[in-house]
């Protein structure tokens, strides 16, 4: 892949949560972040020193150029946010704590993004340059508008030759315009060339039970085998899709999951060992700090699949470490990570 500016397009939210773990319910004060997968994504990649460019539609109002200038601050260049619409989607989190899980309410109908239609957006500028264009299933499943403008943004980066990268992000709560979520997906992932998900949106799209992830520490053996028959089907029904990257967590309690993961990639099937991380601080936004040290290490180990898989869920661990949902992790980190975990229990193998 050649190394160039990479653009993410997706919807820009504000998240309430209560302090101190308090529930939606208890307390009078709620405090606010900005976050959203696709500048989550963003946001890891400025930190990392690449290119990238962060598309969206924000209501012109204070609130809308907050969001901005907080990505901005960043590192993340904006300057192509569309402005218009009436609010911002949010969302309110209720963090987990012992034994309660995590909760996550959306309040995104009718914002600006929901109101995104085709033809708002200079595509072929923006793109002009760019190596990778980056994008999920959550534009997919808040309207049909932002469906259809979502569709004409993976046609014309297809057009024009860049490298699609695609995040499932199936969030069942969000589907309610009734389209079939499965079969919007399914065509987005026909135009993909890197694609990501854990095993639940694996699951989904396939319909088909994942192998069970159920490591307790990191000396748990994951077994290939199973997993590898369910990439090569997988790949035969979405044969553009060259590299699959699939994220396991197992949440032994709400401070305390153990990771791993996949990378298919032309046939080939690589696996990291286990990570046993305790004292989680804030989970959201994980997924998203794989995704996006992946697509860094594509263009900075181009030639190096394994050390691309090992920086991935190296920054994804760290991530949950960090509050709020960005990643904020720099490449020394995630190297000094990698490099502590392999010199000292051999953590990441290859299997061929």
């Amino acid at each position: 892949m050649k190394k160039g500016k990479i653009v993410t397009f997706g919807e820009l939210l504000l998240r309430f949560s209560k302090p101190d773990h308090l529930r939606l319910t208890q307390g009078d004060i709620f405090t606010s972040k900005y976050g959203g997968s696709e500048a989550n994504v963003a946001v890891s990649l400025a930190t990392l020193g690449d290119e990238v460019e962060y598309i969206t539609r924000l209501p012109d109002t204070p609130v809308g150029h907050a969001g901005a200038m907080c990505l901005a601050q960043l590192g993340v260049n904006v300057s192509r946010v569309l402005y218009g619409g009436q609010r911002i989607g949010t969302y309110y989190f209720e963090p987990s704590a012992g034994m309660r899980n995590t909760k996550v309410i959306y309040d995104r109908d009718n914002s600006a993004y929901y109101d995104l239609k085709p033809g708002m957006i200079p595509w072929r500028d923006i793109l002009k340059g760019a190596s990778v264009f980056q994008a999920s299933g959550i534009t997919a499943a808040i309207s049909q508008n932002a469906a259809d403008a979502t569709f004409e943004a993976l046609d014309i980066a297809d057009e024009m030759g860049i490298t699609i990268s695609y995040d499932i992000n199936y969030r069942k709560n969000l589907w309610k315009y009734g389209a079939d979520a499965r079969e919007t997906l399914s065509r987005m992932l026909e135009r993909c060339d890197v694609m990501f998900g854990d095993v639940i949106e694996f699951e989904f799209i396939t319909q088909r039970t994942a192998p069970l992830f159920d490591a307790l520490d990191d000396s748990f053996e994951l077994d290939p085998e199973p997993y590898r028959v369910w990439f090569d089907e997988i790949h035969r029904r979405f044969p553009r899709c060259r590299k699959w990257l699939m994220g396991m967590r197992n949440q032994i309690s709400s401070s305390h999951h153990t990771l791993t993961a996949l990378l298919w990639s032309d046939g080939r099937l690589l696996k990291t060992r286990v990570i046993d991380a305790p004292g989680i601080v804030d989970p959201m936004g994980v997924g998203d700090a794989f995704l996006a040290a992946f697509l860094h290490a594509l263009q900075a180990f181009p030639d190096d699949e394994q050390l691309q898989l090992d920086y991935s869920l190296a920054a994804a661990v760290l991530k949950n470490s960090i509050p709020g949902d960005f990643n904020l992790s720099t490449d020394d980190e995630i190297m000094d990570v990698v490099m502590r975990r392999h010199n000292e229990h051999s953590l990441f193998k290859t299997t061929i």
